[in-house]
């Protein structure tokens, strides 16, 4: 293997450009879709790579579980600097393997409560409306059956299963086009699934810390997605904007942290310039003549050589591991 094991652990800062330029120079919903799916990868690739020193680190340790031959000079001479490197990763996986599964821990924990808190409301339509002073409004997956019915102060129209909740304290501040607008941003969170992307990029960075800056365009991007849905629906980027403007102003953080709001995540005044300007190209992939275009291709290059790389250590590990297990 050599030192193509840790590359999978470094590739994650190719995509840094990419970060950047795509929330600015994409489609929010062919960034997020590409952000996500480079992220994703690259995790997984990484975590790989550090299993497989991690059973190289084990392996020296006395009385481990592990078969003898494991702890060959064959075995230990695949990954470089093996004593320190293969020893450092044990408690560097146990780290990551807990942070993550306390991360889907929080993610289903604050979905249940949610989901309990809006329990003793009347009817299932797929808005709920929260006697609250407190401005606020969320999107919440699951649990829900919508399209059924509006609610009290919004419009009907499929969730994808999930509520769109408001209160009355930040509905009491909009004008009817602003409303419609909101409830549009919402539902398109839950049409488009949004949630599974911010929980993947979360566990990804978690999973690797150099993935922090795709998790952060991505929470952007997804916001961005909204804003063009609900401006195709409304048919008025101005009054969308307006009303992003108008509950940035006037909104408090939803009391469910992972739960996509209004205006709680991304930078309002980028949205909104965002939406004064024309539509953007929903373009599938951009060219590779374009700054865009080369930091989404190195990326890409990035993520393929990263999944190369991670097969052919997990392979060449397996292979001498087998090599090395006493029949």
């Amino acid at each position: 293997m050599g030192v193509f094991v840790f590359l999978p652990l470094v590739l994650p800062l190719t995509a840094w450009p990419v970060a950047r330029l795509a929330e600015q120079h994409l489609h929010p919903r062919t960034a997020t879709r590409l952000l996500t799916g480079v992220a994703g990868v690259m995790a997984l690739c990484s975590t790989v790579c550090l299993a497989l020193v991690m059973v190289v680190g084990t392996a020296q340790l006395p009385g481990n579980p592990l078969p003898d031959g494991w702890s060959d000079p064959e075995v230990r001479a695949a990954v470089p600097y093996d004593e320190v490197v293969g020893k450092a990763a044990i408690p560097a996986l146990v780290a990551v393997v807990v942070a993550c599964a306390r991360v889907l821990w929080r993610h289903g924990r604050v979905r249940r409560q949610a989901h309990r808190a809006l329990a003793g409301l009347r009817g299932r339509s797929s808005v709920a409306v929260l006697p609250d002073e407190a401005p606020y409004a969320y999107a919440l997956p699951g649990g829900g059956r919508g399209g059924t019915r509006g609610g009290r102060r919004g419009g009907s129209g499929g969730s994808a299963g999930g509520r769109v909740v408001v209160t009355t304290g930040l509905l009491d501040h909009l004008e009817s086009g602003e409303r419609r607008a909101l409830f549009a941003h919402e539902r398109a969170h839950l049409a488009a699934r949004h949630h599974r992307h911010l929980l993947v990029v979360r566990l990804s960075a978690t999973a690797n810390p150099f993935l922090r800056p795709l998790s952060t365009a991505v929470q952007y991007t997804t916001e961005r997605w909204a804003d063009e849905e609900a401006a195709r629906v409304v048919g008025d980027r101005r009054t969308v904007a307006r009303a992003i403007g108008r509950a940035a102003l006037i909104a408090r953080a939803t009391p469910w942290p992972t739960a996509a709001g209004f205006a709680a995540r991304g930078p309002v005044p980028r949205r909104v310039e965002a939406l004064l300007a024309p539509a953007p190209t929903a373009r599938s992939w951009p060219s590779l003549f374009t700054a865009v275009g080369l930091a989404a291709w190195t990326a890409a290059a990035g993520t393929a050589v990263s999944a190369m790389s991670s097969a052919n250590s997990a392979v060449t590990m397996v292979l001498i591991l087998h090599a090395a297990t006493p029949l």
